[in-house]
């Protein structure tokens, strides 16, 4: 059995997923799915076919459970006791984009092909966005 590759050059959608009212974990997926190329027939797991995604209303996300009370994001700054932690409500007030991004970006390769992906997304805190002359598709986060 021969390795299939995609002949030519490979064609590039942009998709706008709006956000609001929409439980985190869903969209991300969703979107994960969209970067990694897994909703294209051309897939091929070696090769970026994935499309642009921009995610609008990050503000607007919610979340489940009691994650919003429990849930804590750490990170090292590479120094000896440097472990700094923040929780979720005060990073969500800060930056909500980010907290969107790193949901999904979490569900992609964590390879040099899972950072080429990541460079597609594009997330925004409120509904505007400057990408309109690459004529994005709105799409439904969760289907």
């Amino acid at each position: 059995m021969s390795t299939y590759f995609p002949k030519g050059e490979i064609a590039r959608k942009w998709f706008v997923v709006d956000a609001s009212g929409q439980t985190l974990g869903r969209v991300a997926t969703r979107v994960a799915r969209i970067l990694s190329g897994k909703d294209n027939p051309k897939y091929t797991p070696f090769i970026d076919t994935g499309d642009h995604v921009i995610v609008i209303n990050a503000d607007k996300v919610r979340i489940t459970g009691l994650k919003a009370d429990s849930k804590v994001y750490y990170r090292y700054t590479g120094f000896p006791g440097g472990i700094r932690a923040e929780e979720y409500k005060k990073r969500f007030e800060r930056k909500p984009e980010r907290v969107v991004e790193e949901a999904i970006v979490g569900m992609l390769p964590h390879t040099k092909l899972g950072r080429a992906m990541a460079k597609k997304l594009k997330v925004y805190k409120g509904d505007k966005h400057p990408h309109i002359a690459q004529k994005p598709e709105s799409i439904a986060a969760v289907v």
